[in-house]
């Protein structure tokens, strides 16, 4: 058995559940008349505020200090922007799109980091990986529940899904490859100041224009909980643990959890069609998984040619 994998696997599943929960509390929040720059700028400086307090007494027990070199910061801040951005094109498109089609536009990441790791590692996507795509796909359609109603697409919002999609796929690449000697939550800082930039650069004048200090403290705390502090931190733990392709998929927990939280919130009504793709979903998460949990386990003597004691 890989333990270390299944312990990714499970770090990769709690932050996109957290992710999970983030469209319906946004919607909830523009529904009661909160702009949406508002509720990104308070998620991203909550959020940032908090890494860096934690990651101050994190260190403060050690001998460490910040003296990364400049290349590493500034690699980490650049990658960052693709997590504001995520937020950003997500957040937008939901204005547009039904929240179901925003969910399946945004899990395009799937299929595009299988692409992005079979193209940058040079490697052959497994078929257990590809079938594994396929079925998480197929089950998001039932999970979204986009067969029993008819959905009048916005071609504005479908744009701004599919450019989510691309920005989460790099922010799981960075996640995976960037910096990924220093501890995740020096990491997450970086990362999380980059996403900060960017949507001060992105939404500027509005976010003053819309300033609210309950609103930014209301839900902003919450925004900043489920979106900026726990995901990062799980999935620059959890991504070297399980590699790209694989986290991926396993991301894919995010639709049943939105629909779960949609349900809880806001009221919305889940048919058993709905509940036949939760399952599917979460069924092909298994099988694909079934390899790393019969995997068996090697010994340190195996790995380092040094004798068992």
């Amino acid at each position: 058995m890989n333990i270390k994998k299944i312990e990714g696997a499970a770090l990769i599943a709690l932050g996109a559940a957290s992710y999970g929960i983030l469209a319906t509390i946004v919607k909830f929040a523009n529904n009661q008349g909160v702009h949406t720059s508002l509720l990104i700028f308070a998620q991203f400086s909550i959020g940032l505020f908090f890494l860096v307090c934690y990651s101050k007494i994190k260190d403060s027990g050690t001998n460490r200090t910040d003296n990364n070199d400049k290349n590493t910061k500034l690699k980490l801040l650049l990658f960052g922007t693709s997590l504001g951005l995520t937020s950003c094109f997500y957040y937008l498109s939901i204005r547009y799109i039904p929240v179901s089609v925003g969910i399946i536009l945004l899990m395009q990441t799937i299929w595009m980091s299988i692409v992005w790791e079979a193209f940058s590692q040079k490697t052959t996507v497994s078929l257990s990986k590809i079938i594994g795509a396929v079925l998480i796909v197929a089950g998001t359609l039932l999970a979204t529940n986009i067969f029993s109603q008819h959905v009048d697409l916005n071609w504005k919002g479908v744009g701004l899904g599919l450019l989510a999609a691309c920005c989460y796929t790099i922010s799981m690449h960075a996640s995976n490859h960037v910096a990924s000697n220093l501890d995740s939550h020096t990491r997450s800082k970086y990362l999380i100041a980059g996403g900060m930039i960017i949507v001060l650069l992105f939404w500027n004048t509005d976010i003053w224009l819309h300033f609210d200090w309950l609103a930014f403290l209301k839900w902003g705390a919450v925004l900043a909980l489920f979106g900026t502090i726990l995901p990062p931190l799980l999935f620059t733990k959890g991504m070297p643990m399980t590699g790209m392709a694989l986290g991926g998929i396993i991301a894919a927990v995010e639709i049943p959890v939105s629909i779960f939280s949609a349900h809880l919130i806001l009221g919305e009504a889940v048919s058993w069609l709905q509940w036949a793709g939760v399952a599917l979903i979460l069924g092909s998460v298994i099988v694909i998984n079934l390899k790393t949990f019969y995997e068996p386990r090697i010994s340190n003597a195996q790995i380092t040619g040094k004798p068992k004691i």
